[in-house]
């Protein structure tokens, strides 16, 4: 599933190309939604809310989608040829000379004000964004209780943009058991847990690798203490854990 760093650079992609721009074409295959935006409605915005890439038109309008394991969103020229088969193709915004296509997504949904706000209102603050303030970290760390810390630092209503990827890194970096019941994490260890990854995930946004210290590197030795890393499938959804047990005891 891309996290939220990935949704932000895809925004940023799509935003260069279709900001400001008239409609051409939007051709929503199966999406949910009656109301579509005419040819020539100006497109506000485009922008990334956790792990939701949002289209904004002049009409009030708004195209939702969210990627989960499967969608991808693609800018090609007008006339280029298409990297994936058409009819796998979602979403299609067109503007003078440019399309922009996602693939494969299976959120795609045409919304209006102010559902649009609605869809969207339960997730936590979006720790991929550039302006995250402390007020954001806090609220975030209000929102940790109950369960094991990893399954609540993915929790997108806690705080949105946290993936597999730096749900494991952070976790490491912090030196916190991902087992540990998050009513057992005192305050102060909460907060560098939030503050890390909006570190981590804005550094990516503007180009810094990602961080590779456990994440899918089961039975290797860490770079830290040499134990060899571990990985366990965690929560309802079953995701994969990486972590050191030396490090993060």
């Amino acid at each position: 599933m891309p996290e939220g760093d990935t949704i932000h650079r895809t925004a940023n992609s799509l935003r260069t190309v279709l900001k400001g721009q008239p409609l051409v074409r939007l051709d929503l295959p199966g999406a949910r939604g009656a109301h579509r935006p005419s040819p020539g409605t100006r497109i506000e915005a485009v922008e990334a809310i956790g792990k939701h890439l949002v289209i904004r038109f002049a009409d009030r309008t708004t195209l939702r989608t969210h990627m989960r394991m499967s969608g991808s969103w693609h800018v090609y020229r007008t006339g280029e040829r298409w990297r994936k088969p058409a009819h796998v193709a979602r979403a299609i915004v067109e503007v003078e000379g440019w399309t922009a296509v996602c693939f494969a997504a299976p959120v795609v949904e045409l919304e209006t004000e102010p559902a649009s706000a609605r869809s969207v209102a339960h997730l936590g603050p979006d720790l991929t964004a550039a302006d995250v303030t402390d007020a954001d970290i806090d609220a975030a760390v209000e929102r940790m209780t109950s369960d094991e810390i990893a399954v609540v630092l993915l929790d997108q209503r806690v705080a949105s943009g946290i993936g597999n990827v730096f749900k494991s890194e952070t976790l490491f970096l912090c030196r916190v058991d991902p087992f540990r019941s998050a009513n057992d994490v005192d305050r102060d260890t909460k907060r560098a847990l939030i503050t890390t990854a909006s570190k981590l995930l804005r550094a990516s946004v503007r180009g810094a690798a990602r961080p590779s210290n456990v994440y899918r590197r089961t039975g290797r030795p860490c770079r830290r203490c040499g134990t060899p890393i571990r990985a366990r499938r965690q929560g309802e959804q079953a995701r994969t854990t990486y972590w050191c047990p030396t490090c993060q005891k």
